[in-house]
């Protein structure tokens, strides 16, 4: 018998100075068997750093064709297309001529360093791509605020990110690899 995903809810407040964007959102998370902790608290990150009423989340590691998280225009085109992880560079590839904006959040420390000298030469000429670099000591104590129910909150002011819960807060700046 196959395991099932385990659900999570998060209520997420986001307030994004640098984009005049602020909202409170509930949001249910199903996490693959084979997602991390880590994973899973990275993609609630890029929902943060995208925040729209539009943004949702794609069915993620179970199917190859759809992105970590999404925004569809109101036509069914692709306008926003999220991939976080080090993903194959021909998926990116196909990311960005199925959407009008493509960003990949990689994360893995030393890994993440690898994919990018690897896929730099053929990524970087993709106009419509942003690729950004997280730390893996912050997506380590990311992944320890997961939980079944998160309560949490995102300030973004002048490229700065605080996110927080109930327990404690962590500060980030993106290093950004291609913008």
């Amino acid at each position: 018998m196959a395991i099932g995903s385990t659900v999570c809810k998060a209520v997420l407040q986001v307030s994004d100075m640098d984009r005049n964007r602020y909202g409170d959102h509930s949001l249910t998370l199903a996490r693959h068997p084979s997602e991390t902790e880590e994973r899973m608290m990275v993609r609630l990150l890029a929902f943060a750093l995208n925040a729209s009423d539009a943004l949702s989340f794609g069915r993620g590691l179970s199917t190859d064709d759809e992105p970590d998280l999404w925004e569809k225009d109101l036509t069914g085109g692709i306008a926003l297309w999220i991939d976080v992880g080090l993903p194959d560079e021909k998926l990116v590839r196909k990311a960005c001529n199925r959407s009008e904006r493509v960003v990949v959040y990689a994360y893995g420390g030393r890994a993440a360093q690898i994919w990018w000298s690897q896929a730099q030469p053929t990524l970087e000429r993709l106009a419509n791509l942003s690729v950004y670099d997280l730390p893996s000591d912050f997506t380590r104590k990311l992944s320890e605020m997961a939980g079944r129910s998160m309560q949490l909150q995102c300030l973004i002011q002048e490229g700065s990110i605080w996110f927080s819960n109930e327990e404690g807060s962590l500060s980030l700046e993106l290093g950004v690899l291609k913008a």
